[in-house]
């Protein structure tokens, strides 16, 4: 356990000084667009670790105040509080200037954003920190990092779990604990810029009725419509275009705003259009209908085929790995998808002589870098990206006495080995800092297959992406919900930055600092037509994943749980575009496979592998 002195004077180091507001919200339900804040908790620090300030209140929501059995707020308790637009301005006035800090910090910014939004105000946050994500580039020796146990291993007194005052006492301390930590391995603080509450992309469209029928294919000349077929419409309409799109929803036809190869009829009134989607049309030899013919085929819209329904995923024990090789080309990215299943796990050998090690390559090229990376995990132990508490061993390659992180690794006493080590390790360290859940975490080769257990009721996976700063770009972090033929069923099943949620919510993608990027997935909500979901990573710009290096991912059952899966995808060179992972339905049991295939080309292509037109 480690505890930590009341205060930390970091005012001297600019990188870690910061004005900060820690804030705790209890809420009506886990939906920021639909439910309410039901309390709130804010303390206010200086760069010197000195309280400035702290305010707490119940805050009548005007709704049901959901689980009460969590967060013990009765309508009875409630009732008399504030309403939030009457505390907003006190709030805003503590959160401004400052950075804001939480626990699942996007969580209370999200909810925050819509409470002031309400209020017809502005939120008054231009960046935040998230201590999860601090803590995951800390990596403690705990098995999780819930605020529980990350508070009995900083040794803070945690006394009312679910109590927005007390949980911000305990986020205080974690805090401090996890500052004085990045101080000690002069790790880069995530903190995340906060566009305004207004800016388009953080406002979820409201969910769409997804289409329960599969597509049929295109339509061909004297056929009928047919329930599912993907439909467009570019152009004037004679009647209203909102009309034409209930009517056709309504008979079962799935609308789609672009056009790909898998979109069944254009409707378009002007034969000569030359919209994207008139031009891709043509090009897909997609069939073009004017309004008046796609009326009278909609009149007699026959049955179509329903999507296959699952039954609930049945809980299993998580089996080790198999692998997979993938062998897709540049040009077709949903081939590594389609892929031949790999065979099934056998029994779990026998230890590796890496047992419990992470152990942290530094220098070499690149190629050099990866193949030791490689070398790790056949060896049973786990290749770290950055230093952190539960780095235990550094391999060093030519060029790497110059990294800027072996002053803190000599100061650290971690042991440093030549790349011959790789071939005959010592025995694990009997000290190793690893915590007792690390154990249980699968480190992933590339192509590596584990089955999912079921998670409970409310339980939603989180897949994780993050990298070392070793070049100046932006990578986003993407995912698409696919159907049967590899393919979206509506384009808000495309999920990045500039739509973070797919229509019922099912998917989602959070932004947790400069180099971390996670996609939440609930199986449960997904629609029928979900087989398939697909994680990527593409670069903004010129620079490539070889500048990049590694990236690693893992995969947790909940936002702060210890890790089912990881994986560092490595070995990467010209490649832009990187395929990470995908969660996939084999018959009633939804597997995960750490993909790690690289394309030349960029987001734009992939995106239309997937069926769906770039503006």
């Amino acid at each position: 356990m480690t505890t930590v002195s009341a205060a930390l004077d970091v005012s001297c180091l600019p990188d870690y000084a910061h004005n900060w507001a820690l804030v705790d919200v209890e809420t009506s339900g886990l939906i920021a667009r639909r439910d309410r804040v039901l309390s709130i908790a804010v303390l206010t620090f200086g760069p010197d670790g000195a309280p400035t300030g702290d305010f707490t209140t119940l805050v009548n929501p005007g709704c049901d105040p959901g689980p009460v059995h969590i967060h013990g707020l009765t309508a009875e308790r409630l009732q008399g509080a504030p309403t939030f637009d009457q505390v907003a301005e006190r709030i805003g006035a503590l959160l401004q200037d400052r950075v804001l800090v939480a626990h699942n910090a996007q969580f209370d910014y999200d909810f925050l954003a819509h409470e002031f939004a309400r209020a017809g105000l502005h939120l008054p946050v231009a960046r935040r920190l998230c201590t999860l994500a601090l803590n995951r580039r800390v990596e403690p020796p705990t098995a999780d990092l819930s605020l529980a146990s990350l508070a009995a291993h900083y040794g803070v007194p945690q006394t009312r779990a679910h109590d927005a005052l007390d949980d911000t006492r305990v986020l205080a301390g974690i805090f401090r604990a996890s500052l004085a930590e990045a101080v000690r391995l002069d790790l880069q603080l995530p903190l995340v810029p906060c566009p305004p509450r207004q800016d388009p992309r953080f406002a979820p469209k409201l969910p769409k009725t997804p289409c329960a029928y599969r597509n049929p294919g295109p339509l061909k000349p004297g056929n009928p419509l047919v329930q599912g077929m993907k439909i467009a419409v570019t152009g004037e309409t004679e009647i209203a275009r909102i009309e034409l799109v209930a009517r056709s929803v309504a008979s079962g036809l799935n609308v789609m705003t672009s056009v790909s190869r898998h979109t069944s009829v254009l409707v378009a009134n002007d034969a000569n259009a030359l919209s994207a989607k008139a031009r891709r049309a043509v090009a897909e030899g997609v069939t073009v209908l004017d309004e008046d013919a796609f009326l009278a085929l909609l009149a007699d819209v026959r049955p179509g085929t329903p999507h296959e329904k699952h039954a609930p995923q049945a809980p299993v024990a998580a089996q080790p790995p198999a692998t997979a090789t993938a062998t897709a080309t540049a040009a077709a990215p949903a081939a590594v998808l389609r892929q031949a299943e790999p065979r099934q796990a056998e029994p779990r050998p026998a230890p590796k002589p890496f047992g419990r090690r992470r152990v942290l390559v530094l220098g070499g090229t690149h190629e050099e870098a990866a193949a030791s990376r490689s070398r790790v995990v056949e060896m049973g132990g786990a290749a770290a990206i950055n230093l952190s508490a539960s780095v235990t061993d550094i391999v060093l390659l030519p060029g790497g006495e110059s990294d800027r992180r072996m002053a803190r690794v000599t100061s650290l006493g971690l042991p440093v080995h030549d790349p011959a080590w790789l071939g005959t390790p010592s025995p694990e360290p009997v000290d190793s800092p690893l915590g007792a859940g690390a154990s249980t975490t699968e480190v992933l080769p590339r192509g590596g297959v584990l089955d999912l257990p079921a998670l409970p009721a409310a339980g939603r996976w989180h897949l994780g992406a993050s990298w070392a700063r070793q070049t100046d770009c932006e990578i986003d972090v993407v995912a698409f919900v696919l159907d049967e033929d590899e393919q979206v069923s509506c384009d808000e099943d495309f999920v990045f930055y500039g739509a973070p949620e797919s229509p019922d919510g099912a998917v989602r993608l959070l932004c947790d600092g400069p180099t971390e990027q996670s996609i939440t997935i609930d199986l449960a909500t997904l629609p029928p037509a979900a087989r398939r979901i697909a994680i990527a990573a593409a670069i903004d710009g010129t620079a490539t994943f070889g500048d990049v290096g590694a990236v690693q991912i893992s995969l947790t059952p909940g936002n702060d749980a210890q890790a089912t899966a990881q994986a560092a995808l490595d070995g990467t060179t010209s490649e832009r575009t990187l395929l990470l992972a995908e969660i996939y339905r084999r018959g009633a049991q939804w597997r995960f496979r750490a993909v790690g295939q690289g394309y030349d080309h960029g987001l734009e292509a992939l995106v239309r592998g997937y069926g769906i037109e770039v503006a």
